[in-house]
């Protein structure tokens, strides 16, 4: 009966909506889907707003169907000589009704990574419990953006990515020092961002950006429609006080980095914890690297506190990630070295790093070292640790010495280039292989910030501060290290542009 309703009703409709100038949209009728189970409805398209950038729409749907409404998709149709694949993006029912965006007989939807200054062809399939579908189109008319930072429109283009070329990701988020996360895609058009003031410590997670605050032990939750609230985390003060750097994934939770007081009194850069939004929960884990350090090196005859030391920068925590293979963490000091200990009980697994440190003085340290393979180029000063779909370990390789030493300790090497490295371990036998390294020939140099991720067996590199810390340089590198696109952007201080940049699926994204 539902299905004749809505037939019936579908048949009777023949409305189009005209606007003018910017912001104009024209409604189609219901067409059937090309696919077989595909049915009419009585949903029709009323209108849409404008969002909070010219990134954002809000699209307004009604109809009696809507309460038989499972998910909404919307794909916005790319620019002519676009190389990217469409944004297309699936909405369950429970994730717009958990966000107020579903009511009885209406849906506001938000479809973002809209092209500004354009006339946005956008189609939508509504998907019903009986499994029928209706497609809808639509056009949404952007306001140009004028950028307040003057960054992100005017990137230099040393290479295009060509149409059909072949790579894993097509739209990446730029973490900056300046605004909110901006989203690209890989012809270098800005597809999103809305108004904001630092997205250092972030991270996307299930239609929503969590920024971590540098002042108090709280997080602002972005939405993509623009949408910014405050929510409350149960970090204990003053061990947690701020966030710092990068927000990683944990098995549960999020992996933070933390500046705070840790069990020597001070901390700076130096402990990572894995929280999860709210007020009640306190960390389900806390790495104080202070703390793990200090014990273990005491307790294997050396002392601590030369190594160790309150109040000076001497770990520079920057990024953590998780390794469910043998539920560890691995740790990124820009200092010293990667790390590897235990996610349950802080046991330490490995170090890797350059041996012409002051860390591998320390006879304790020294123990733990993973020995690399002939040739092969220890991480220095690295950013941004990931595990591969390969199982390697992958770091953006800055390739700076340490900064924060002792008078007269050795600093360790300082190279000329910065790569992405990628590493396999063999933790049993304490060796490390350098199993592949991409440095453009050795011809940019990023001393500091910067990450290198892997999405769709493509990687992402960001040479934050390339050019004397002028500029961000971003490169997509297809399945055989090959240039995909090559472009960059000024940057106004050191890391401000893009300090870490990680792929994002809007070509398949699934908010639920």
């Amino acid at each position: 009966m539902q299905n004749i309703l809505r037939g019936a009703l579908a048949a009777s409709l023949s409305l189009i909506v005209y606007g003018c100038g910017a912001g104009s949209q024209k409604l189609s009728t219901s067409q059937p889907s090309d696919e077989p189970e595909a049915q009419q409805s009585d949903i029709a398209i009323t209108n849409s707003q404008p969002g909070v950038t010219p990134f954002i729409s809000s699209v307004h749907f009604s109809g009696q169907s809507v309460s038989e409404v499972t998910s909404v998709t919307f794909a916005i149709s790319p620019m002519p000589n676009s190389a990217s694949q469409p944004v297309n993006v699936t909405w369950s029912a429970a994730a717009l009704s958990t966000r107020g965006y579903l009511q009885p007989f209406t849906i506001n939807l938000p479809v973002f990574g809209l092209y500004a200054g354009y006339q946005n062809q956008v189609s939508f399939s509504l998907t019903f419990g009986d499994g029928s579908v209706q497609q809808l189109q639509y056009q949404i008319a952007t306001e140009p953006y004028t950028d307040p930072t003057g960054i992100y429109l005017n990137p230099t283009i040393y290479k295009a990515r060509a149409p059909g070329s072949t790579l894993g990701f097509n739209f990446f988020m730029l973490k900056s020092l300046v605004t909110s996360p901006v989203i690209v895609d890989t012809d270098a058009q800005v597809r999103w961002v809305v108004p904001g003031s630092n997205s250092e410590s972030a991270i996307y997670d299930n239609g929503q950006f969590v920024i971590g605050s540098e002042t108090d032990p709280v997080v602002n939750l972005i939405q993509f429609d623009g949408t910014q609230s405050i929510a409350p985390t149960n970090l204990p003060q003053p061990l947690l006080s701020s966030f710092t750097h990068n927000i990683d994934p944990g098995p549960s939770g999020y992996l933070a980095d933390f500046n705070g007081t840790d069990y020597l009194g001070d901390g700076i850069d130096d402990i990572v914890a894995e929280f999860v939004p709210s007020s009640t929960q306190p960390p389900v884990q806390t790495f104080d690297m202070a703390e793990i350090l200090s014990s273990y090196m005491q307790a294997n005859g050396d002392d601590p506190s030369a190594f160790v030391r309150p109040g000076a920068d001497w770990f520079h925590l920057n990024a953590s990630t998780y390794d469910p293979s043998d539920n560890t963490v691995i740790i990124s000091s820009r200092e010293n070295f990667l790390i590897k200990v235990n996610y349950s009980t802080h046991a330490i697994i490995w170090i890797l790093g350059d041996p012409t440190k002051y860390w591998y003085t320390f006879p304790s340290l020294r123990a733990k070292a993973l020995t690399l393979n002939a040739g092969g180029d220890y991480p220095i000063g690295q950013h941004g640790v990931s595990i591969t779909a390969d199982g390697y370990i992958m770091v953006m390789n800055d390739g700076y010495g340490s900064l924060n030493q002792p008078s007269g300790e050795p600093s360790g090497l300082t190279r000329t280039f910065s790569e992405v490295s990628a590493y396999s371990v063999n933790a049993a036998a304490m060796t490390a292989q350098n199993v592949w390294n991409f440095n453009d020939g050795q011809s940019i140099y990023s001393p500091i910030c910067g990450s290198s991720y892997e999405s769709g067996n493509s990687y992402l590199a960001d040479f934050a501060t390339a050019d004397d810390f002028l500029t961000a340089r971003l490169i997509g590198l297809d399945a055989n290290k090959n240039v995909v696109f090559d472009f960059q952007y000024e940057s106004p201080g050191e890391c401000f542009a893009a300090w870490n940049a990680i792929p994002i699926p809007m070509e398949n994204l699934q908010i639920n």
